[in-house]
């Protein structure tokens, strides 16, 4: 399953660090909520097409909240990858 992924990976959660991430080149993989609003998640796809990071779709904010370990929904995760 793809939240599996979180398991044990350094990541961070939410839009504004989820785009630093990409900007800067550390994240690997982005996963978002298919039931967050389209103006959040939107323009993280498109980074993610203009810096090829790949991204995977996941049910619900609630869903990814909780697989990251937190109480709130979480629209938007990277995976990231410091080497």
């Amino acid at each position: 399953m793809i939240l599996d992924k979180l398991k044990g990976q350094t990541r961070v959660i939410g839009t504004k660090q989820v785009k630093k991430a990409i900007t800067k080149g550390e994240a690997v993989s982005i996963l978002l909520a298919n039931d967050a609003e389209p103006h959040i998640i939107e323009p993280i796809k498109e980074l993610c097409r203009e810096h090829n990071v790949e991204y995977e779709m996941v049910d619900t904010m609630e869903q990814l909240g909780k697989a990251c370990g937190i109480d709130v929904g979480a629209a938007t995760v990277a995976l990231i990858n410091f080497e």
